[in-house]
C-alpha cells in the first residue's frame, strides 16, 4: 500500500488537541488523518475504514484506551497501535507495551515525538504486512487461492480454512449452494496443508454414471470385466498422501457409500475384482448442496459415513447473503476476461453496479462470473451501464445513466439567468446528492459507495467530512 493511501486514526477525546496532531501528521507523513472522540466512536470507524494506525490517549481514568487496545489487537491484528500516556506514567506505559502496542508517546502531544514514532510505526506495520503477504497464510484483504471476498462471512470462513487447512488429517465436509465455490475451497484446503507435495484428486460424484464411478474411485484388476485388459488404479489411490475431493458426495449410491466407509475407517479397500487389500493414506473433503441430513433421515445416506466425514463442516455463504462482496468479485472478473484482448471492458458503471447489488443471484458466483464474461464481450472498450444488462439483472424504473444525468442538468438550467442562479452551488449540491444515492445504494456502507462512484474510500470519507453530510449519512446494513 503505498503511502498516500494509508489511514490513521487519531482517538482523544480532547478536541483541540486531537486536531492539532491530526494537522501535524497530515502535513508531516501525508496520510488520511480521520478523528474519533471516543473508543466506542473509533471501533465503528475500525469496522467501516482500511485503517493502518491508531493512535489513541489512555481516557484516564477508566482506561478506555486500553480496552480500545485490547479489542484492536483481538478483532484488527494488522492494524498498529500507538498509546499516548502522560509524563513519568510509567506503569500506563508498561501496560500498553504488555498489551500489544507498538510505541507509545507523550500527552499533552510533542508534535516532532509523535511525526517520529508514527513513521516508525507505520514503517514496521507496513513490514509485517508484506512478511504475511509472502506467508502461505490466507489472506483475509484480497482472498484466499481464487477465493475472492472481504465481507464478514468470508473472514470467518478464511479463519476456518486456515486451522483445517493447518490439520491436514481430518475430513472436511464443504457445504454450499451450487456456484458458491465449493471446489475452490477444497483446493484451498489441500494447498495450505501439509499434503500439498501429494496429488488433490477431484471426483464429481453427480456427474459420473453409477456403473463407472465405482471403478473410478477404487480401480480395477485386469479382467474384473469385459475389457478390462489390464489393471488400473483407482481415484482413491492416486490421491495416496494427499486429497480425495468427492464433490456432491449426496449423489453416491448406498453401496458405495459402505466401501467408502471402510476406507476411512480401515486405511484400505479392494479394487474391483481384486481379493488383496490396498492400504491407502488420504484425506477426504467431501461437498454437497443437498441436506445430508434429511438424506439420513430418509435412508438414502449412511449416517456413520455422514459423521466420519463431517468432521470438520464448512459453510460457504450464497453470494445474496455477502453482496458487498460484488464490487470486488467483479473487478477480479474483468481483470480477468480482459487478459490478451485488444479492447478491454473498462468495468461497470454505478447505476450497473447499483442494479447488481439489488439482484439476488440464484447462481451464486458462478452466474456473476458469466455475466462479466458477457459483458466483456459484447461491450468491449466501454462502460457496462445498467440499460447494458440483460432484462432479469435490471431494477424495474430505474432511471440509469445519461437519463439520471440529463434530469438534474435539465432541473439546473431552468434557473439559469434567474438572480439567485450560482453555478458552484449547484455543483456542490449535484455532488451531495450523488455521495447520498452511493450511500443509500449500499446501505450505508462507505467502502462500496466510494467503488460506486469510482472514488478512493478515503477520498469519500473527507468529502463527507468537508460537506458535513454525516447526519445524512444512513445508517449501515452491513460491513
Amino acid at each position: 500500500m503505498s503511502e498516500s493511501m494509508r489511514s490513521i486514526l487519531l482517538v482523544d477525546g480532547n478536541r483541540e488537541a486531537r486536531e492539532g496532531l491530526a494537522v501535524m501528521l497530515r502535513k508531516h507523513i501525508g496520510c488520511v488523518v480521520l478523528e474519533s472522540q471516543s473508543p466506542a466512536e473509533a471501533l465503528e470507524a475500525l469496522q467501516d475504514q482500511d485503517i493502518s494506525l491508531v493512535i489513541t490517549e489512555l481516557f484516564a481514568p477508566r482506561q478506555g484506551g486500553i480496552e480500545l487496545l485490547k479489542q484492536v489487537r483481538a478483532d484488527h491484528p494488522q492494524v498498529a497501535v500507538i498509546v499516548s500516556v502522560p509524563y513519568g506514567d510509567r506503569d500506563s506505559v508498561v501496560e500498553a507495551l504488555r498489551r500489544g502496542a507498538i510505541f507509545y508517546i507523550h500527552s499533552p502531544y510533542d508534535f516532532e515525538e509523535a511525526v517520529i514514532a508514527t513513521a516508525r510505526a507505520l514503517e514496521h506495520r507496513d513490514l509485517l504486512v508484506h512478511q504475511q503477504k509472502r506467508s502461505p497464510k490466507i489472506s483475509k484483504s484480497d482472498g484466499f487461492h481464487g477465493i475472492i471476498g472481504q465481507s464478514p462471512k468470508m473472514m470467518r470462513l478464511y479463519s476456518i480454512l486456515e486451522k483445517v487447512a493447518e490439520d491436514g488429517e481430518s475430513n472436511v465436509l464443504i457445504r454450499g449452494e451450487s456456484g458458491t465455490g465449493k471446489e475452490l475451497v477444497a483446493r484451498a484446503t489441500h494447498a495450505y496443508s501439509p499434503r500439498k507435495g501429494k496429488n488433490f484428486v477431484p471426483v464429481n460424484c453427480a456427474a459420473i454414471p453409477d456403473e463407472l464411478l465405482e471403478s473410478e474411485l477404487f480401480g480395477y484388476v485386469k479382467g474384473a470385466f469385459t475389457g478390462a485388459n489390464q489393471s488400473k488404479i483407482g481415484r482413491i489411490q492416486y490421491a495416496d498422501g494427499g486429497t480425495l475431493f468427492l464433490d456432491e458426495i449426496g449423489d453416491m449410491k448406498p453401496s458405495l457409500q459402505a466401501k467408502l466407509l471402510r476406507v476411512i475407517q480401515e486405511r484400505e479397500f479392494e479394487p474391483v475384482g481384486g481379493v488383496k487389500p490396498v492400504s491407502v493414506n488420504v484425506r477426504i473433503v467431501a461437498a454437497t448442496h443437498r441436506d445430508l441430513e434429511a438424506a439420513v433421515a430418509e435412508g438414502r445416506f449412511r449416517e456413520d459415513l455422514y459423521y466420519r466425514l463431517s468432521v470438520v463442516p464448512v459453510q460457504i455463504p450464497p453470494l445474496r447473503e455477502r453482496k458487498e462482496d460484488i464490487p470486488v468479485l467483479i473487478e477480479k472478473f474483468v481483470q480477468v476476461f480482459n487478459r490478451g484482448r485488444k479492447n478491454a471492458l473498462k468495468g461497470f458503471a454505478a447505476d450497473a453496479m447499483a442494479a447488481l447489488l439489488e439482484y439476488p443471484w440464484p447462481g451464486n458466483v458462478r452466474e456473476l462470473e458469466n455475466l462479466v464474461q458477457r459483458m466483456s464481450v459484447l461491450h468491449a472498450d466501454d462502460w457496462v451501464s445498467a440499460a447494458d444488462l440483460p432484462e432479469k439483472y435490471q431494477v424495474p424504473g430505474q432511471v440509469t445513466g445519461e437519463a439520471a444525468g440529463a434530469a438534474v442538468v435539465d432541473e439546473c438550467v431552468e434557473g439559469i439567468g434567474e438572480e439567485n442562479f450560482d453555478f458552484n452551488t449547484l455543483v456542490s449540491d449535484f455532488e451531495d446528492r450523488l455521495i447520498l444515492k452511493a450511500l443509500t445504494k449500499t446501505g450505508g456502507n462507505k467502502k462500496e459507495a466510494a467503488r460506486l462512484l469510482n472514488l478512493k474510500r478515503t477520498t469519500l470519507i473527507e468529502k463527507i467530512k468537508k460537506k458535513q453530510l454525516e447526519a445524512e449519512v444512513p445508517p449501515e446494513e452491513f460491513v
